[in-house]
């Protein structure tokens, strides 16, 4: 039955000084499906448009307005691309507010008109840049990756460096200072293999691996002055489920925590976090530097018990002037009381939230269906479950923006296959939104593209490393050994 909405939307649009026409048009209760599902998400003032499609291939009309002015959009196909100059007008419009999506969709020679739907624009922006690795969604072959980096406020895409230039290596775990994309750090494997530094445009390559370690460095945490980096060394192996909802297991053998000094060139640890009767791994500096935070799980026999590994939450001091630690090692979660396995603490830049990953075991749970995230109030100790965050698929890692209103993390909710970025806001009151997808120019790009993202981290400004110096100082440079000191 037909009724008012034609007139409605006519005087809308008439109020606006639009003189386009609207088509006669069925009312439906209930919002239109889309992709992404931008519904009742808060998204920052400096994001790119939210380019979305219908459900199907369907006929639309999108109207998006806020008090003072309207964008409208016609498709032929159900996609819709915002103009850049006109969205980040209706965003600056309506920062602080929402704005409103109104669709019309044609169904054979019907149209129908829908409720509409807010999104909310916060006043806080988002870095302007996103960092992460593009790579195979398997994890066993890495013929094609690479590290890229993406502008938030539009769709400019950069590889800071892919293997296709570094005969096909692999390359990962890469890191900055407190959002600094001057002062960076990430791993080759294999072939140029080695932890590559990167400090204003400076770069290093540093063969980790002593005889006092496990391996090379890996999982690396930055202390906020720059001059250390703390890292995991591990035993990983990796293997492979026949049955159950877990595709892939990786696991280790031995992980110690341990620290790489930025102007000694050395590697220093302590008894504490190196030690044969627990796996120690994940750390992470407080923003402060005076506490290193990092999982650690009494070791079992492996990979017989893989399922038993249960990592608890724990936290020491650390002087930075001095290179000590405290004498006490605090609990901050039993997660094996619960039966359950935390892994990727971060800690957010105010110091007042810690945002993990929990899963019924393990420490790799890239590829647990239950993996699902948590926020710890770090005053109160406090636990929130995430609900409007977490899906009934993988949610795994995740990284803060630096002013703690944001972060960012993967998941694996579209599809079960590959891991996607979310963005999520987190307002000053400790409260996560709904969180949406990284927007993409082309609303097919999740369809069709076949690799997943990968460590994704927010940066302030963009990577400036001159990427054929990367390459040179890969094929070239033989790297500088560094020792293991012993305290």
């Amino acid at each position: 039955m037909k009724n008012n909405c034609f007139l409605l939307i006519l005087c809308t649009l008439f109020l606006f000084g639009c003189k386009q026409e609207l088509p006669e048009a069925t009312r439906i209760n209930g919002v239109a499906k889309i992709f992404p599902d931008y519904n009742g998400v808060t998204i920052p003032p400096n994001i790119a448009p939210l380019n979305f499609k219908l459900e199907g291939s369907s006929e639309g009309i999108a109207i998006l307005s806020n008090k003072e002015d309207l964008i409208r959009l016609d498709s032929k196909n159900g996609t819709f691309e915002i103009p850049l100059k006109n969205w980040r007008k209706l965003l600056t419009e309506s920062t602080g507010d929402s704005i409103q999506v109104k669709l019309y969709v044609r169904k054979g020679k019907e149209w129908l008109c829908y409720d509409p739907f807010p999104i909310y624009v916060a006043n806080d922006p988002i870095d302007s840049y996103l960092a992460y690795r593009l790579i195979a969604p398997g994890y066993r072959m890495w013929n094609e990756m690479g590290i890229y980096q993406r502008c938030l406020e539009d769709f400019d895409e950069d590889a800071v460096l892919s293997n296709k230039l570094t005969n096909n290596n692999c390359m990962n775990c890469h890191s900055f200072c407190m959002q600094n994309p001057n002062r960076m750090l990430f791993h080759q494997r294999t072939i140029h293999g080695g932890t590559y530094v990167v400090i204003d445009n400076k770069i290093e390559k540093l063969n980790t691996k002593t005889k006092e370690t496990i391996s090379a460095l890996v999982y690396p945490s930055w202390h906020p002055s720059g001059k250390y980096v703390a890292f995991s060394t591990n035993e990983t192996k990796q293997d492979f489920h026949l049955s159950g909802p877990n595709r892939v297991e990786v696991f280790d053998n031995e992980s110690d925590v341990v620290f790489f000094d930025v102007e000694k060139h050395e590697i220093f640890s302590n008894p504490k976090l190196f030690t044969k009767g627990n796996y120690e791994t994940f750390p992470t500096f407080s923003p402060d530097g005076k506490r290193l935070y990092f999982c650690s799980a009494p070791a079992k026999k492996m990979p017989k018990e893989f399922d038993q590994i249960k990592y608890n939450l724990l936290s020491i001091a650390f002087d930075s002037e001095t290179r000590t630690f405290g004498n006490v090692i605090d609990t901050l979660y039993h997660a094996d009381r619960e039966g359950r396995s935390v892994k990727f603490p971060r800690v957010s830049p105010d110091g007042k939230y810690l945002l993990y990953t929990l899963s019924n075991y393990g420490n790799f749970s890239i590829w647990h269906k239950d993996a699902d995230l948590r926020m710890l109030n770090l005053a109160t100790q406090k636990v929130d479950s995430l609900q409007k965050v977490n899906s009934d698929d993988v949610e795994s890692y995740h990284s803060w923006s630096s002013n703690s209103r944001w972060f960012v993390f993967s998941s694996r909710r579209i599809d079960g296959l590959y891991t996607r970025p979310y963005i999520c806001y987190f307002d000053k009151n400790g409260v996560a939104g709904k969180p949406f997808l990284l927007p993409q120019k082309d609303t097919y790009y999740y369809d069709e593209s076949l690799l997943s993202f990968n460590i994704p981290e927010f940066i302030k400004d963009k990577i400036k490393v001159n990427t054929n110096e990367l390459v040179h100082v890969s094929k070239t440079d033989p790297g500088i050994d560094i020792p293991f000191v012993s305290r």
